[in-house]
């Protein structure tokens, strides 16, 4: 039997997050944990912090203003996914990138966030998976605190600290772009049959302009703050990110995963 294509890359998705999720929560000391917990960090919460979300206390609930606006991004990424999915366009790679910040708004800034709003509610420590990521003035600020802090706090914990001791600071930093854009190649390239080592080179940018910015001529070019940060961070991020998302993942997968949710 064949899948389509879409249905390979959330099968292999799925099976890499799961191995990350178990991993994180054997590492952890879950001594004394309730059963719930365990439960809700396996089943409830993509986060990838075990010991914050199992054994921590969160103080402050969120406000009535993150849950309203949780929700609101949630419908409004609802909304541009069905719009793509089912209004026609000259060029399907418009649906697709219409599709896909669709997708992002709906789960990693929508529904992701209100599952954060929800436990944080409960007492339990679920910071949301991303902080702003518009106001990042750096490629650092950006990657290393304000989007998916999921993945980078599995691959600081099991990847970066691990590998300083042997690449050093800047070895391990670019060794840890390599193997994100690894994975994504592995996610995002292999099920479309296509753009082979684009998104490997996506992050080998990143994390080479990470370590320019932080180099001594980054630092006297101002490269990570203010307005130069800025303009820089979204120069490198917006520039190569059709290597990221590359034609054959947009047109082979994006597009009929959204008209395949909207036939149902």
């Amino acid at each position: 039997m064949s899948w389509p294509p879409w249905v390979e890359m959330w099968i292999v998705a799925g099976a890499i997050y799961a191995a990350c999720k178990l991993l994180t929560w054997l590492r952890a000391d879950v001594a004394g944990v309730p059963w719930w917990r365990h439960a809700g960090y396996l089943l409830a919460w993509p986060g990838l912090d075990a010991g914050a979300f199992l054994t921590r206390t969160e103080p402050r609930a969120p406000t009535q203003r993150e849950w309203l606006g949780a929700l609101a991004t949630t419908c409004a990424g609802a909304a541009l996914c069905v719009s793509a999915a089912t209004l026609t366009f000259e060029r399907p790679d418009v649906t697709g990138w219409i599709g896909m910040v669709g997708l992002v708004l709906l789960l990693h800034f929508g529904l992701f966030h209100l599952l954060s709003c929800g436990w944080r509610r409960a007492g339990v420590v679920a910071r949301p998976l991303m902080d702003s990521p518009l106001r990042a003035a750096s490629v650092a600020e950006f990657w290393g605190r304000r989007w998916n802090t999921a993945f980078r706090d599995l691959t600081h914990r099991f990847l970066f600290q691990p590998l300083v001791p042997r690449l050093g600071v800047a070895g391990a930093t670019l060794a840890g772009f390599i193997a994100s854009g690894l994975v994504h190649d592995l996610v995002v390239s292999v099920p479309a049959r296509g753009g082979y080592g684009g998104p490997t080179g996506f992050f080998a940018i990143q994390g080479l302009a990470l370590l320019g910015e932080r180099s001594g001529i980054g630092r006297r070019l101002g490269l990570g703050h203010d307005l130069r940060g800025r303009v820089f961070t979204a120069l490198v991020l917006l520039l190569p990110l059709p290597a990221l998302f590359h034609p054959p993942f947009v047109r082979r997968i994006v597009v009929p995963f959204l008209q395949a949710c909207c036939s149902l």
